[in-house]
């Protein structure tokens, strides 16, 4: 049997008719850039989040770029984050001249670990960046506290936690900003890059739109140096489209966790991902800790099943960073992860046939060893 990480055909085989339906109005309008689709997104997105605005843009590092900018980092000043997670979040830092800081994860959540951020401030400090990290929210109310404490920014990057919750509150509705990816293997995933940018804050969400089209207002006339990071109407239809089904697809993902709960907690080479109790997770990955992952990860290629590790390397030791002097051992439980994490499939469509069919071959796997 094969079983791919992710499978699109089937979600995409469902929507299809309503996606050429929207395209040909697009077509037939010729409103490609910014067109009265976006608008229409950005105010669903809004509600679906809970929060006043979102600003659509062209991908989510480039939501991160503008959120860094509309904060007004500066050449030097310091934001931290993790340094377990895609290479976006450090690297928009980067682009902006800030400092990329990072502080070491909690092992069990993969996120951002709270009880090591407060040593991580300095007087260079202005921002942080959590990141809901495989669908589940980081500690977002002892974050604000010491935010708060440090007048810090706190940008979340909720590229892989739109609709997740802690302590009873949705993603994005904690920090300054928040960002989304559209990323097609997202939840919610455009047929191309798109991303999108969430605040309460009047002002920010003002200027996020002007730095979304090179800070122009009003045309030809530039307060800001921005970014050409419109979001476009075809993805903006695309999105429209699949946003009502989004509740049950991760209703679905939720229960197919639960299903490799139930039939693999007695393999004890294993470790299943940890969730918060305060925490809903809408697992835009489902992560494993394991023992002889290498070994591990051919077997189930071997056997087509789809399997990825995320993330092999961390960001402290990528070599573009190697101006930070960062060395091995600076954050072991990140380095941790890194040797020892694999995701493997569970988009909403699949089959209890398909999962009992991954389970039985980590068995199987563990059996032998």
């Amino acid at each position: 049997m094969k079983v791919p990480l992710l499978d699109l055909k089937p979600q995409y085989d469902d929507i299809l008719p309503a996606i050429r339906e929207a395209f040909e109005k697009i077509f037939a309008g010729h409103h490609y850039i910014l067109g009265p689709e976006v608008f229409e997104l950005e105010s669903a997105i809004a509600e679906y989040c809970g929060v006043k605005h979102a600003i659509g843009c062209s991908s989510g590092t480039d939501a991160l770029v503008l959120s860094l900018k509309a904060i007004d980092i500066q050449p030097g000043d310091e934001v931290i984050t993790t340094p377990f997670t895609f290479f976006a979040t450090a690297g928009s830092i980067h682009r902006v001249d800030g400092i990329p800081v990072f502080v070491d994860i909690d092992l069990r959540t993969f996120n951002l670990d709270v009880e090591q951020l407060e040593a991580a401030i300095t007087e260079k400090t202005r921002a942080i960046i959590p990141v809901h990290l495989f669908g589940q929210m980081a500690k977002m109310d002892r974050i604000m506290e010491l935010a708060q404490k440090y007048n810090l920014k706190v940008i979340e990057d909720t590229a892989q936690g739109i609709g997740a919750f802690y302590k009873n509150r949705t993603a994005g509705n904690y920090g300054d900003i928040a960002t989304l990816s559209f990323f097609p293997s997202k939840n919610l995933g455009a047929m191309g890059d798109a991303g999108m940018c969430l605040t309460n804050d009047d002002e920010l969400a003002e200027i996020i739109t002007l730095l979304r089209t090179h800070g122009e207002h009003p045309k030809y006339i530039h307060k800001w140096v921005g970014l050409n990071s419109r979001l476009d109407s075809l993805q903006a239809a695309v999105l429209l489209v699949k946003l009502p089904k989004l509740a049950e697809w991760t209703r679905q993902r939720q229960e197919n966790a639960a299903y490799y709960h139930q039939h693999m907690q007695d393999i004890e080479q294993i470790r299943l991902p940890y969730i918060l109790p305060d925490a809903v997770s809408i697992y835009n990955q489902f992560t494993l800790l394991v023992q002889n992952r290498d070994e591990l990860l051919q077997y189930l290629r071997d056997n087509e099943i789809g399997c990825n590790i995320y993330y092999p390397k961390p960001l402290h030791l990528q070599e573009c960073f190697s101006y930070l002097h960062h060395q091995q051992g600076d954050f072991p439980m990140s380095e941790y992860a890194c040797e020892n994490v694999i995701s493997i499939p569970i988009y909403s469509e699949l089959t209890r046939e398909q999962q009992d069919y991954v389970i039985s071959k980590i068995r199987e796997f563990y059996l032998n060893k």
